[in-house]
């Protein structure tokens, strides 16, 4: 896919003013910039599919964005609370999340583990 149209413009413009470094591909590192316009540029429908699906993620990193909630409490508290209670929480956060990747309801699957009846992944050993 082209750039969309009102991107195309700024790309071009940026792409005009971040000039690759001369040498070879392999060995010459560019700048940072210049990569992500070559990459809006070459691969804009991979770089907005998040735009146009809202089932995708703008990243791919969920494991961190599970731990965010913990740094964000450690920067305003200086301190992280009980080791123990971390554990705790990020393996909740853990089962949570990938119930969700399965396509489960969050609410139903932390009831139902509250209730003794846990949903386990499945197996990809035997998938």
């Amino acid at each position: 896919m082209a750039v969309p149209a009102f991107l195309a413009p700024g790309v071009a413009v940026g792409l005009s003013q971040v000039k690759r470094l001369p040498g070879p591909a392999k060995t010459v590192t560019q700048p940072v910039g210049r990569v992500l316009l070559e990459v809006l540029r070459d691969r804009a429908d991979d770089v907005l599919r998040f735009a146009r699906d809202l089932r995708i993620p703008p990243t791919n990193n969920q494991a961190e964005r599970d731990l965010r909630p913990a740094k964000t409490q450690q920067k305003i508290s200086g301190r992280l609370r009980s080791e123990k209670a971390t554990e705790h929480r990020y393996a909740v956060r853990g089962y949570l999340s990938t119930a969700l990747k399965h396509g489960l309801d969050v609410m139903t699957v932390l009831r139902d583990a509250l209730m003794g009846a846990p949903w386990m992944p499945p197996d990809p050993a035997t998938a």
